[in-house]
């Protein structure tokens, strides 16, 4: 069987995005919010390991020219 593709990071954000809208409404279920703040959990955990796993991939990519690896830190500039 077919292993179902994950949504893609924006698409899960958004998901997530629309969850906390849910849950600051206050007009929940406390069922369903607690259904709600679960799956956002996950969401919150399973786009934390994409960012984690961007990170890596720019620090094997600053590589010197000698190619001996040097992992930088992901410069974030807020302009």
């Amino acid at each position: 069987m077919a292993k179902k593709k994950e949504p893609a990071f924006e698409e899960q954000l958004a998901l997530l995005e629309g969850i906390v809208r849910e849950l600051d409404s206050d007009e929940l279920p406390l069922e369903k919010a607690i259904e709600s703040y679960e799956k956002g959990v996950k969401l919150s955990f399973a786009l934390n390991k994409t960012l984690e796993e961007a990170q890596r991939k720019i620090e094997v990519l600053t590589q010197t020219a000698r190619d001996d690896y040097r992992a930088e830190p992901f410069d974030e500039k807020l302009d």
